[in-house]
């Protein structure tokens, strides 16, 4: 594998190359991408580089049950009453890490982020085939009424793919609140997630907005 272009740190590697990696790691597929750009595409430094950053031995643990956890609440109150409220379950292996203040303030702080975000999935395996298919097509269509030649088509698709996880994917978010995280949610959960050494997730969320009717 080899860099395209150094000055935009733009890789070459291919769909195949992402899934092999996140199969050998068992990363999130845009954790594996981002090692591979890091790294210019080649496989076994982004292993080494995910290896570093403990998202591999993170996700090892992502098969052991997590029964335990809290559920994160938070109040949106811009003109002195609630206008959105938000409820995540933040699920844990033991009670033990669960009933921590950091734990559940973590659980918290989501809550406020997706106040502000409101994804519709939490991970990027969640979203729909139907529904990435709209994307990409609408995206290919866009790309060529512009006048984009047809052999870089697919790259534009597969960049702009990435920013329609970041918009609608609650783990390819980056946190709100940048004075207590600069990363992603998903980052921000596999950080607590090898600091406690379990099997810490995002289970399912529920976000109400006065005015809002659920699509």
């Amino acid at each position: 594998m080899r860099l395209v272009s150094r000055e935009n740190q733009v890789a070459d590697f291919t769909a195949k190359d992402v899934q092999d990696l996140r199969k050998a790691t068992g990363v999130g597929m845009m954790d594996a991408k981002k090692a591979l750009t890091e790294t210019g595409g080649d496989a076994e430094k982004a292993a080494e580089l995910l290896r570093e950053k403990g998202l591999a031995d993170v996700a090892k643990r992502a098969d052991r049950d997590a029964n335990q956890g809290v559920v994160g609440y938070y109040l949106h109150t811009p003109i002195g009453y609630p206008t959105i409220g938000v409820l995540v379950e933040l699920a844990s292996e033991t009670d033990f890490v669960a009933k921590s203040e950091e734990f559940q303030q973590v659980a918290n702080d989501i809550a406020m982020h997706i106040s502000w975000s409101d994804p519709r999935w939490i991970v990027t395996d969640e979203v729909p085939e139907d529904a990435q298919g709209k994307e990409r097509e609408l995206i290919a269509r866009q790309a060529a009424a512009e006048g984009k030649p047809e052999n870089i088509i697919e790259k534009i698709v597969e960049g702009k793919m990435g920013s329609f996880y970041e918009d609608n994917v609650l783990y390819e978010q980056q946190f709100v609140n940048t004075q207590k995280f600069e990363g992603t949610v998903g980052e921000l959960v596999t950080q607590l997630a090898a600091k406690m050494g379990e099997n810490i997730a995002v289970r399912r969320f529920a976000r109400l907005a006065v005015g809002e009717r659920e699509l």
